[in-house]
């Protein structure tokens, strides 16, 4: 433990906000001693995956705690594969780790940063498949009583980048693991993107894999060399009738009709035809070849970051009625921050 300590290194945005102590826990009984420590000094705490979807708006007042608790554990019965990961493995590891042991399922969910921790705050997904179509608990423990509970999926309450992670369970809880369950009824899942050009008959997870790490590797910056937290917006989800309006004057919009009978828009083309593309402010900027991402061009602040956000969300509502929500979770001195207010 150190103090005043540099959180650049661990936060994808390369944001260099500093917290007053980090620390790291490899176990559950670590991280319960490390949050009743921190919790001692009266000054907040933040249990942190690999902080690929945090901005820092300004330094933290409090001690980061960090969650590497690890371990993968694989059951199986005539159905399925269960695998049962802790917190502190990095997701990419394991999808990688199912891939190596015949397990398919998460090949879509490939190279997505940050840690499986954090995976079902955010329900990530990618390529036409979510996290919630394969999990089947997230183990938590409420930090202040020490009790661990097992969530099973419908207690999670899975929507689009949403769970109850980000609301009734955003504060004094830790999540120490994830339980997936993996059919072996496998059908690859091919209607998005450069996925579509694959043979459904003759296709392999690995290919999926494969193909999915190349796409993201052409459109999306390296976090590792260029500061950003992924898709920085999520992409808007507007009624039948909104989008009846919205083809009547952009017919080339893209939508993707739900089950549900929504309208799923993509927020990069509405971001794109306000004409942002590449577009920056104080050291922030729109990224040129994938607009739903901002990034840190050298070093830019978290709050210069934010302003970036709130003129491309007021450029898109003006011109398209829609407003942004942002997928990133804002971080202030105190702790997590509403997004939505700071940016509107």
């Amino acid at each position: 433990m150190m103090d005043s300590v540099s959180l650049k290194p661990l936060n994808t945005f390369a944001i260099d906000a500093k917290a007053k102590h980090v620390v790291t826990a490899h176990t559950e009984a670590e991280l319960l001693i490390l949050w009743r420590q921190a919790t001692a000094r009266k000054l907040p705490v933040l249990v942190l995956g690999g902080g690929s979807n945090v901005l820092f708006l300004e330094n933290y007042a409090g001690t980061a705690l960090l969650n590497r608790i690890k371990g993968i554990a694989v059951s199986e019965d005539a159905d399925a594969w269960y695998v049962h990961a802790g917190a502190g493995e990095l997701w990419d590891d394991l999808v990688n780790a199912c891939l190596d042991l015949s397990i398919p399922g998460l090949e879509n969910l490939a190279l997505i940063p940050g840690y499986v921790g954090s995976a079902p705050i955010q329900n990530i997904g990618a390529y036409g498949v979510e996290l919630q179509q394969f999990c089947e608990y997230v183990d938590v423990i409420q930090l202040e009583t020490s009790v661990k509970r097992r969530l099973s999926a419908a207690e999670c309450q899975f929507g689009y980048r949403e769970s109850i992670f980000k609301h009734d369970l955003c504060e004094h809880y830790a999540i120490v693991a994830v339980g997936l369950r993996l059919t072996k009824s496998w059908r690859p899942v091919l209607h998005y993107g450069a996925l579509t050009y694959l043979d459904t008959r003759r296709v392999t997870p690995r290919q999926i894999y494969d193909t999915v790490c190349a796409a993201r590797r052409s459109k999306l910056p390296d976090p590792t060399l260029t500061g950003n937290a992924g898709s920085f917006f999520k992409n808007p989800v507007i009624s039948a009738f909104e989008t009846e309006h919205l083809l009547r004057c952009y017919p080339d919009v893209p939508h993707y009709i739900q089950p549900d009978g929504k309208v799923k828009l993509a927020a990069g083309w509405l971001i794109e035809c306000c004409g942002l593309k590449g577009y920056q402010l104080d050291g922030a900027a729109v990224h040129d070849k994938q607009m739903l991402v901002l990034i840190n061009t050298g070093k830019t602040s978290g709050s210069n970051i934010a302003a970036l956000a709130r003129y491309v969300r007021r450029q898109v509502a003006d011109r398209f009625a829609i407003w942004l929500e942002p997928e990133v979770r804002f971080i202030s001195a105190q702790g997590e921050v509403d997004a939505v207010e700071v940016i509107s």
